[in-house]
């Protein structure tokens, strides 16, 4: 993974104010010294959303995200730190500088070619889709599905001329090699054992939908066909490059995350037509797989963002056995499985163009459990007037429960699957006696998988797996008043940590997180590291203390004579603590058994903390100034 040196990380940063970030997607209003919006993380009715200018930190007081301006794109769009860099670097023109393993460079640089070419094509297909003479029959074809030309726009559809060169000699026009315009899956060569003999165009005549990946960046194409004889595939597909891999993107993700998110579940439709069909009706929380089955990487992309799956295959038979082929994938990704049936002979796209929204949006809230339907399908599927057509669905439903694993699902099925083989076979039959046939089943297919022999990880895998799991658990209970407000001073003013590097030990203070974020801090002061309290921020792994500090940088409650407060507040964390010292060096001391030279030397250090409580807070030790410093006062 490239790594973004830490110059080109804070040039980032402070090219971008993280109110107009984050006001770019939420409707921010002043409040004081702040700004407020409702939570985009959780649901509220009454801002708690706070957004700190002067400390280029954001912090929600109902559920405690916090974070700086890169940490809210991570997440908001669910990026990773390096994609949250790259969008904000892009909007402040920064060129992104990287810590590169060999090779690296020369691959992320084809990446970007690739990506500028398809981006440039799209514009050019765009075009050609409003204003080309030919593109008409792509405009009729929209206007009879009755896509709006709203859609057209959001979903950038274009038109590739019916000719077997146009894309050849536009690349040829705008300098780009087609080598490269061939590894991008846009031109075939006629002769791939001779290069000489030229190119052709791939889509030719066709209504192009541009695919993105997860930030909105065209990637790949699926091209209809508007017109051919019966042969003509109906879609070509872009394919696989660098930059494209049909297995692990979904169709219209890019603009429906942040929906899926929201709802907590994701509709799975078949094709690109539905899911535009879908999104313009206000049910945008809905993918298609791209030119290929649902596969794993899809369900553990979108496992990112829900945490349950609606599928809404076409109604017809071909569309049933979809939904039924990806059982095994579904039941492995963890995610909760529903059904959406749309009555024959509709698609999604025809059943929302002929009933509306509304009753779409109804059938999705009726959805059936997988199970449910998988049950229906296997009843159509065999004879359930035939001893080997009931067998057949007992054995599937046996395999399919026992993947699943979930007991009480099992015996729920095993009620309903005695019901539905009664009722079809018009037999008598007892929901114990399918009980005890998946039970059979099921430890047949256990013995009937080949033993698998555990495998001792290599060193380095130990090593990856094991790290951070020894971190520090920090506590999520607030800490004291007084060591959250000892954290609104360190973040309100660089001198004053300056200043407590000299007077504080963090020994005094008991809230393990503050004490980690004061240390922190600190220890960049008097390396001369220190950058700003966003910058802090952005260098916290751990989410309990990236909550504490944004939310004491967010705390924009007044702080009247800050740098006497803060010297009055040393003071008295010192002094607690010394009290604490001297209430358990007064029980050792105490002690009937204790040797008499113990005893001594505990009594001269009660009289040594006591003295130094009735003394005023000067400079301490400094930890390379005496190796047994700690805790001493002068």
């Amino acid at each position: 993974m490239p790594m973004i040196s830490p110059h080109t990380r804070e040039q980032i940063r402070a090219a971008s104010d993280i109110v107009e970030i984050i006001g770019g997607y939420l409707p921010l209003r002043r409040a004081g010294a702040n700004f407020v919006a409702l939570c985009p993380f959780h649901r509220e009715k009454t801002p708690s959303f706070h957004v700190s200018p002067s400390r280029q930190a954001y912090h929600c007081f109902g559920c405690h995200k916090g974070g700086d301006v890169f940490r809210f794109l991570q997440d908001y769009e669910n990026l990773s730190f390096v994609d949250a860099a790259k969008r904000l670097a892009e909007r402040a023109g920064i060129r992104l500088e990287f810590d590169d393993a060999p090779g690296q460079r020369e691959e992320r640089a084809i990446q970007d070619q690739l990506r500028e070419l398809h981006e440039q094509i799209t514009q050019r297909w765009q075009q050609a889709l409003q204003t080309d003479a030919g593109g008409q029959i792509a405009r009729d074809y929209l206007a009879q599905r009755q896509v709006p030309a709203e859609a057209v726009q959001v979903f950038r559809l274009g038109y590739a001329p019916d000719a077997w060169d146009d894309t050849v000699n536009w690349a040829r026009g705008k300098g780009w090699s087609a080598r490269l315009v061939e590894q991008a899956g846009l031109i075939i060569p006629r002769d791939p054992n001779d290069p000489s003999r030229g190119h052709y165009d791939r889509f030719r005549g066709r209504l192009m939908f541009p695919i993105c990946d997860e930030q909105g960046r065209v990637i790949g194409f699926s091209g209809r066909v508007l017109q051919g004889d019966e042969k003509t595939a109906k879609y070509v597909n872009s394919p696989e490059t660098p930059i494209f891999t049909k297995s692990r993107v979904l169709y219209g993700l890019d603009k429906t995350k942040r929906a899926i998110l929201d709802a907590g579940a994701a509709i799975i439709c078949e094709g690109q037509l539905d899911l535009i069909a879908c999104f313009m009706a206000g049910v945008q929380n809905a993918v298609a797989p791209q030119g290929t089955a649902l596969t794993g990487d899809h369900l553990r992309i979108l496992r990112r963002y829900a945490q349950e799956v609606l599928l809404c295959f076409d109604s017809d038979s071909a569309g049933q056995k979809a939904a039924a082929r990806v059982l095994d994938e579904l039941l492995a990704s963890g995610l909760s499985v529903r059904v959406i049936t749309v009555p024959a002979p509709h698609d999604p796209d025809s059943y929302i163009r002929e009933h509306g929204p509304e009753s779409f949006r109804q059938l999705a809230a009726s959805a059936r459990d997988f199970f449910e339907f998988y049950l229906d399908f296997l009843g159509r599927q065999n004879d359930l007037g035939t001893d080997r057509g009931r067998l057949a669905v007992l054995d599937a439903m046996a395999v399919a429960l026992a993947k699943c694993g979930n007991d009480v699902m099992t015996d729920r099925y095993a009620q309903r699957t005695a019901m539905a083989l009664a009722a079809g076979g018009r037999v008598a039959l007892s929901p114990d006696a399918v009980r005890a046939e998946f039970r059979k089943r099921a430890a047949r297919g256990a013995r009937s998988q080949a033993p698998q022999r555990t495998r001792t990880p290599p060193p380095e895998e130990i090593a990856l797996f094991d790290e951070g799991t020894d971190a520090p658990a920090y506590p999520t209970e607030p800490p004291t008043p007084q060591e959250f407000w000892l954290l609104k001073l360190l973040f309100l003013n660089d001198e004053f940590a300056g200043w407590l590097a000299l007077h504080l030990d963090p020994l005094w203070i008991r809230h393990a997180g503050v004490r980690a974020l004061v240390e922190s801090a600190l220890q960049h002061h008097q390396a001369g590291t220190w950058i700003s309290p966003a910058a802090l921020l952005g260098d916290l792994s751990s989410d309990v203390l990236r909550s504490l500090a944004s939310e004491a940088m967010s705390d924009n409650r007044p702080i009247p004579n800050p740098e006497q407060q803060l010297s009055d507040l040393t003071l008295r964390l010192r002094n607690t603590w010394i009290d604490q010292q001297m209430a358990q060096v007064t029980a050792q001391a105490a002690q009937p058994e204790l040797p008499d030279p113990e005893r001594t030397t505990l009594l001269l250090r009660l009289q040594e903390l006591r003295q130094t409580k009735r003394s005023p807070l000067s400079a301490r030790l400094q930890p390379d100034a005496s190796p047994n410093c700690r805790g001493d006062f002068r």
